[in-house]
């Protein structure tokens, strides 16, 4: 099925994975390693019911990383090229070969011991390709687009509706054994509609998105609740300087999850850049607070049997009864800890975090109830996030809540805390679960922040 999307098998990337390592070894390489890619794809964007873009991609590439040397002596080369020739391939050898002669020693650097390696690759059901015309595209933007105009005469306009489609696949390989790779595909479908008009104008928008497009809601569906949000934003008011309870809406509090990721990753700790360097076995979090990290769901975004240097994955309590049990570290980082890789390199997969407190009735009206009085964050702006001092400053809008109801939308706020408390002040986490990206969360009701008014 996938020759049908792309012009290589996967046995032919194998055989030209295999091709570059025998280069890599004949020109004088103590290791290598190679990843060959290619894939195929579709943007469409409508305005007004309009076509904007029309995008397709095709492209492929390879990666080589050329090791001279071994134990605490090794230098490292990187090269990459679109052509696939022989010749190329040989170039791009030499060139990765060239960069490691010149390159300082790290004690650190090269590949994963062979026992990390994932030697055979289980299949997560990844690939579901989208058979798409660009005219079907158009009208599925177009229909959500629509439904959101329809909604009400409000929505005056339209930042636009988009269909993406992609389709790609991958080998990896090294000179320890390892070889894998496998087809994935991702898809969504978005609208950003505008409501009001004047100096009374509101812009929210919604999206779906899934490795399977049988599995995206419906553009109706999808424009109708964005038009919704926009909505409800009108008529948005500031607030004086005040510290209250925050409940962060689901999508944003997946950016909570992002941030605790960020400060327990292999970067930030060997630099010694976070606030919870040397937290492994301490409370960082509440009791009632699990974070969970499965690498196997099949069909998920996050999902991979192995890591971005072939690193077998596997399921594990990150955070267990709220201490920390384990970092997000690749080969590298680990060297430089003096630790074992997690098989993070690239990132977490499906990673979830839950509270022992929540129930199956604590949707998101119920997490309105336990808010009481205070305010529900829905959009975030800046990068206000210092994660030497676990700082957090960021532009906000949302709804300021009275007694669990919705009393009014709110702009130009400024929402600041520390991470280090707020991840301790979590009291609750609602069962309106989420996914984005490798992260799946509900709603996060934080016990007290400051809130900043203009």
């Amino acid at each position: 099925m996938t020759q049908s999307f792309f012009s290589h098998s996967q046995d032919q990337l194998k055989e030209i994975a295999q091709d570059v390592l025998r280069f890599a070894k004949d020109k004088g390489a103590s290791d290598a390693a190679v990843e060959i890619s290619e894939g195929q794809g579709l943007s469409v964007t409508v305005r007004k019911g309009q076509i904007e873009t029309i995008e397709q991609n095709k492209d492929k590439g390879i990666g080589v990383t050329v090791y001279l040397g071994r134990d605490r002596a090794i230098r490292r080369g990187n090269a990459s090229t679109s052509d696939f020739s022989a010749q190329s391939l040989k170039d791009t050898v030499e060139a990765a070969y060239n960069i490691a002669r010149f390159t300082a020693e790290d004690d650190c650097a090269g590949l994963p011991e062979a026992e990390f390696l994932e030697m055979q690759p289980r299949d997560l059901q990844l690939f579901h390709p989208w058979v798409l015309t660009a005219e079907q595209a158009v009208a599925l933007a177009q229909r959500a687009e629509a439904a959101a105009f329809a909604v009400d005469k409000r929505i005056t306009n339209s930042e636009g509706a988009n269909t993406y489609a992609q389709q790609s696949h991958f080998v990896m390989a090294n000179t320890r054994g390892f070889m894998g790779g496998y087809p994935y595909s991702r898809h969504s479908l978005s609208v950003s509609p505008i409501a009001g008009k004047g100096n009374n104008m509101q812009r929210d928008d919604w999206y779906s998105s899934d490795r399977n497009p049988t599995k995206l809601a419906q553009p109706e569906a999808i424009g109708r609740y964005a038009a919704e949000r926009a909505l409800s934003r009108l008529s948005a008011r500031k607030l004086d300087t005040r510290k209250c309870p925050v409940l962060f809406e689901a999508p944003l509090a997946a950016g909570l999850l992002g941030s605790f990721v960020q400060a327990v990753s292999g970067g930030s700790l060997y630099r010694k850049s976070t606030f919870l360097t040397d937290s492994l076995g301490t409370a960082v979090f509440g009791p009632h607070i699990q974070i969970i990290e499965d690498p196997h769901v099949p069909g998920a975004v996050g999902s991979s049997p192995f890591d971005e240097e072939g690193v077998r994955t596997h399921r594990r309590d990150v955070v267990s009864n709220g201490i920390v049990q384990g970092y997000f570290l690749s080969t590298y980082s680990a060297r430089k800890l003096g630790m074992q890789t997690t098989g993070n390199a690239g990132g977490s997969h499906n990673l979830q975090i839950v509270s022992s407190t929540t129930r199956a009735g604590d949707d998101f009206n119920a997490m309105l109830r336990k808010l009481d009085t205070g305010l529900l964050v829905t959009e975030l702006m800046g990068h206000g996030v210092n994660y030497v001092t676990g700082d957090y400053s960021r532009g906000a809008s949302g709804y300021w809540v009275e007694r669990g109801v919705i009393q009014y939308p709110v702009e130009e706020i400024t929402i600041a805390g520390n991470l280090r408390d707020m991840f301790k002040d979590i009291v609750a986490i609602g069962d309106d679960v989420l996914v984005r990206g490798t992260k799946k969360t509900g709603s996060i009701l934080i016990s007290t922040m400051t809130i900043a008014g203009g």
